[in-house]
C-alpha cells in the first residue's frame, strides 16, 4: 500500500512527457502507507474515550457513514514501555461496535496516549527499551486485526526530539502496511507566543520526520486560552478561546511549510472550560483561572436556569459570564448587583463581566465572576468549512463520547 501520487505519472506518454515525469520522481514527496489521489476526500475522524465508552459508542453508531475512521481513545504506557488497554477494548467492550464500524468501510485505529515526560525519555533514548515498545505496539495492531495505530505522546522534552524520529521511523518500519497517524500539539508561530522570542527554542517534535513517518498528522488545534499574545492584545473584552479561527490559520501556516496539508487532519473540540476570572484593578482587563471542563449540555442548562442567553464571541464559540453563590456568599458582589453596574442594553451573557470592570474602573475594587466558554455545533462548522479553505485533509474530532452539541453531526461532512 505504500504508492505514492507519482505514479501516476506512468500513465504518460511520449519522451517529453516522460522525460518531465523523472524530474517529479526527484521531487515527489515520501510514500506513505495509503494510496493518495489528485483530489483525496475530505476525511472526518473522532476520538471516543476510555472513561465514555457506552456513552460513546452510542453515539457514533448511527453516525458511521460519516465518518472516515474512528479511533478508541485506547491505550496507555506503562513506564517500562509496555501497553495497558484502558479502554479493554480486548476485552470484548468494543466487539460490536467494531464490527459494524468495519462493516462500513470505517478505519478502525485505536490511539496510545502517553505523557509521562520521564517515562517516554527513559524508553525512547534507549534503543532496546524503544525496540521493545515498538513491537509492543505493532503487536498489539497486529492481534486486533486494528487499521492501524494514532500514536498521542504528550509533554516530550527537546532533548527526545530525534529520540522520537527514530521511535516513528523504527514504527512505520515494522507496521507495514498498517496506517502510522501521529496527534501532536499544535505550534503557535514563535512572534505570536513570545514577547522577546527565546534565542535557545527547541521544538519536541520534528516536523520534518513527522511528515516523513506519519501517514496522517493530528494537530491538537485547540485549548488555544492564552497562546496567542497578539490576538489577546488586539481582543476587545473577555478572551480565551478554545480555538480562535485567527489563531488556526496561523498555526496551520506555520506547520505547512514541514508537513504536507495532504496529511494534516484538523483537530476540533466539542467541549469547554469553567474559568473564574478577576478584572484588573484599573479595568484594562481579566485574569482568567482555569477551574474544570465540561460538555455543552451542562452551560446550556445552567444558562437556562440563570436567565442567560450565551452569545457568540469573539473566536466565534459560545460564553457567558455569571456570579455563582459561592462567590456572593463570601461578601463579594452578587450576580445582580453586578448586572446593575452594566450600562443598559449589555446583553445577558455579559452583565457580570461588565458590571466587574465598571467596578474596577470606579473604585479601583476586584470583583470575580465565572466565565463558560464553549465549542458548540457552529464553532465546530466553522472549523470543518476552515480545514476546507485551508486545503487540509480533515478534521478530527476530540472528543465523541455523547456529550457534545448534537447539531455537530449536522456538520460533519
Amino acid at each position: 500500500m505504500r504508492i505514492s501520487s507519482r505514479n501516476l505519472l506512468l500513465l504518460a506518454h511520449g519522451a517529453l512527457i516522460l522525460a518531465f515525469a523523472s524530474m517529479l520522481f526527484a521531487i515527489a514527496p515520501n510514500t506513505v502507507h495509503a494510496a493518495t489521489v489528485a483530489k483525496p476526500k475530505f476525511e472526518i475522524s473522532g476520538w471516543i474515550p476510555y472513561w465514555r465508552t457506552a456513552t460513546g459508542t452510542a453515539d457514533v453508531l448511527p453516525h458511521l457513514s460519516q465518518l472516515t475512521e474512528v479511533n478508541p481513545f485506547g491505550y496507555t504506557v506503562k513506564t517500562d514501555g509496555s501497553l495497558y488497554d484502558a479502554a479493554k477494548i480486548e476485552q470484548g467492550a468494543w466487539d460490536s461496535f467494531i464490527k459494524q464500524a468495519r462493516a462500513k468501510k470505517v478505519r478502525v485505529i485505536p490511539t496510545v496516549m502517553w505523557s509521562d515526560t520521564d517515562a517516554i525519555d527513559a524508553v525512547l533514548s534507549d534503543k532496546k527499551l524503544r525496540s521493545a515498545h515498538v513491537d509492543a505496539i505493532v503487536t498489539m495492531v497486529n492481534r486486533n486485526n486494528f487499521d492501524g495505530v494514532d500514536i498521542d505522546y504528550e509533554g516530550k522534552r527537546a532533548s527526545n526530539r530525534d529520540d522520537y524520529s527514530a521511535f516513528l521511523k523504527e514504527l512505520y518500519t515494522k507496521m507495514g502496511k498498517k496506517w502510522v497517524m501521529c496527534t501532536i500539539e499544535a505550534r503557535t508561530p514563535p512572534d505570536s507566543l513570545y514577547n522577546t522570542i527565546p534565542e535557545d527554542l527547541e521544538y519536541a517534535n520534528d516536523y520534518k520526520a513527522i511528515n516523513k513517518y506519519c501517514d496522517r498528522v493530528r494537530l491538537m488545534t485547540y485549548d488555544q486560552e492564552s497562546a496567542d499574545l497578539k490576538l489577546n492584545k488586539a481582543s476587545k473584552g473577555l478572551y480565551t478561546p478554545i480555538a480562535d479561527p485567527a489563531w488556526i490559520t496561523k498555526v496551520i501556516n506555520l506547520t505547512t511549510k514541514d508537513i504536507a496539508k495532504s496529511k494534516i487532519m484538523l483537530g476540533v473540540a466539542t467541549y469547554g472550560y469553567i474559568y473564574q476570572v478577576m478584572p484588573y484593578e484599573d479595568g484594562s482587563g481579566y485574569n482568567y483561572t482555569l477551574l474544570e471542563a465540561f460538555n455543552p449540555k451542562y452551560a446550556t442548562d445552567l444558562a437556562k436556569s440563570l436567565s442567560i442567553t450565551p452569545t457568540r464571541n469573539g473566536a466565534g464559540e459560545l460564553s457567558f459570564s455569571y456570579v455563582p453563590t459561592s462567590l456572593s456568599q463570601n461578601g463579594l458582589p452578587s450576580q445582580s448587583e453586578l448586572s446593575a453596574r452594566a450600562p443598559a442594553g449589555t446583553p445577558s451573557a455579559l452583565l457580570a463581566a461588565v458590571g466587574s470592570i465598571q467596578i474596577a474602573k470606579a473604585q479601583a475594587k476586584q470583583s470575580p465572576f465565572y466565565l463558560l466558554w464553549w465549542s458548540d455545533g457552529k464553532a465546530i462548522g466553522d472549523k470543518v468549512a476552515l480545514a476546507k479553505k485551508l486545503g487540509l485533509r480533515g478534521v478530527s474530532v476530540f472528543k465523541m463520547d455523547g456529550g457534545a452539541d448534537p447539531l455537530m453531526w449536522s456538520v460533519l461532512k
